[in-house]
């Protein structure tokens, strides 16, 4: 599935129609380069579920916690954790495996600890229409378990 986006509201609006379809226990990777909205399409997802407060790139805190009227959200940057092994991120289990929904900026950086129904968001720029214009891909992808 592929939205258009041209602004940070437009994003915003986008990831609330997305977060309609999430539940606990969810986690969505989202990936995108720096600048592409990320942030925006959690602050989106966020005031879907009622959180009325601030959400801010968890970059040097690694996680947020967002407690909305309606759900629990978990906001990872996992962009300090790019060569971190699988053993190092054991305590993400946690979250992963949890009740709340877990929304990860960077999520290609810790790919091989994420859960087999995990749910990907890829934001491009478009920068051919314009610098506030984005792509918006949402694809659920079921990870192959090598034995």
């Amino acid at each position: 599935m592929k939205f258009i986006s041209n602004s940070k509201e437009e994003t915003q609006s986008i990831a609330k129609q997305i977060a309609a379809g999430l539940k606990a226990g969810d986690v969505v990777a989202i990936s995108g380069e720096l600048g592409a909205g990320k942030t925006a399409f959690v602050r989106g997802v966020a005031d879907f579920f009622g959180f009325g407060g601030d959400v801010t790139s968890p970059t040097f805190t690694l996680v947020n916690e967002y407690g909305g009227a309606d759900m629990m959200l978990y906001h990872f940057d996992a962009y300090r954790l790019e060569n971190a092994n699988a053993d190092e991120l054991d305590w993400l289990d946690d979250y992963l495996f949890g009740e709340g929904i877990c929304l990860i900026e960077w999520a290609e950086y810790i790919s091989p600890v994420l859960p087999e129904n995990t749910v990907y968001i890829d934001i491009s720029k478009l920068r051919e229409n314009g610098d506030d214009y984005r792509e918006i891909t949402v694809r659920e992808q079921k990870k192959e378990i090598i034995c």
